[in-house]
């Protein structure tokens, strides 16, 4: 597993964390890592949904914009456009497949729920509409770990797939919470455009070009905050325990703390104190 940050570019250099900076609420942290990237949320956004409009190469889109908004969410520079591309290049044999399965699956969910929905009224028309809702939500779900896992990790394929649905439940709070939060945007953009309707079309036209060239990185931004901290905290650092001084670097650019060990010090002398942390879970 050593080495499984090597997609990274470690000559980029981020902005950097005073390790004396008071910690800020997640959600205040959130929106202000939104709000000072937001033009170049924008131009990701664009490109972001170019690749998406070939439902086939809707996993290079996801794989692109995860990479960006994962970086930017550890406080790390992001180059937007190159790393978008980038990402995309190193991780298509991964992520172009896991788009093709994702809406398949999406496709037969669908197409369950609306059978059951349609079907008679009756106790097994009730219990497969429920089942196949609850399946749609644990996909869903997984959906937030499944390109995380890809871009960062050496797994294949079945192994992305099995974690993501182990976080799924492992990181129940926060998934729902996140869940929700993306459900909340989602309701209130139909709920404009139903607002909208008895006005003219370009108000209507301008709300949705708003929602195209802001949503995915909210989203994908979201998600970050909401997993990555269950993610470090079941897979990264487990395996650093083991191996402590491995991949020094890479963590680094991941934003991920890195415990100075000091040299034992003569009787009389006293070393250098433990630095605090930066980082928190």
């Amino acid at each position: 597993m050593a080495g499984f940050f090597g997609l990274f570019n470690y000559e980029k250099e981020g902005p950097g964390i005073s390790k004396n900076a008071p910690k800020k609420k997640t959600f205040i942290v959130f929106f202000e890592t939104f709000f000072r990237n937001f033009w170049k949320f924008i131009v990701i956004n664009v490109i972001y949904g170019i690749f998406s409009l070939p439902v086939i190469t809707n996993g290079l889109a996801a794989a692109g914009i995860t990479n960006v908004t994962r970086n930017i969410a550890r406080d790390k520079h992001s180059f937007g456009t190159s790393d978008f591309l980038e990402t995309i290049k190193k991780n298509w044999k991964q992520a172009l497949p896991a788009g093709i399965i994702n809406t398949l699956i999406y496709i037969i969910l669908g197409f369950d729920i609306y059978f059951f929905y349609t079907a008679s009224e009756g106790i097994m028309a009730t219990v497969g509409l429920g089942i196949s809702l609850c399946m749609l939500f644990i996909f869903t779900v997984m959906q937030y770990y499944i390109w995380t896992l890809i871009i960062t990790f050496k797994f294949s394929l079945k192994q992305v797939y099995k974690n993501s649905f182990k976080f799924v439940f492992i990181n129940m709070k926060m998934n729902l919470l996140c869940f929700f939060a993306i459900l909340l945007v989602y309701a209130v953009n139909i709920a404009l455009v139903f607002l909208l309707q008895s006005y003219f079309l370009p108000v209507i036209t301008f709300e949705l070009l708003l929602y195209i060239l802001l949503f995915p990185s909210f989203r994908y931004l979201l998600v970050q905050y909401c997993t990555f901290p269950s993610i470090k905290k079941y897979i990264i650092d487990p395996y650093y325990a083991e191996h402590p001084n491995e991949d020094i670097e890479k963590r680094q650019n991941l934003g991920i703390e890195i415990e100075k060990k000091t040299e034992p010090k003569p009787d009389g002398e006293k070393g250098e104190e433990e630095p605090e942390n930066v980082f928190e879970d």
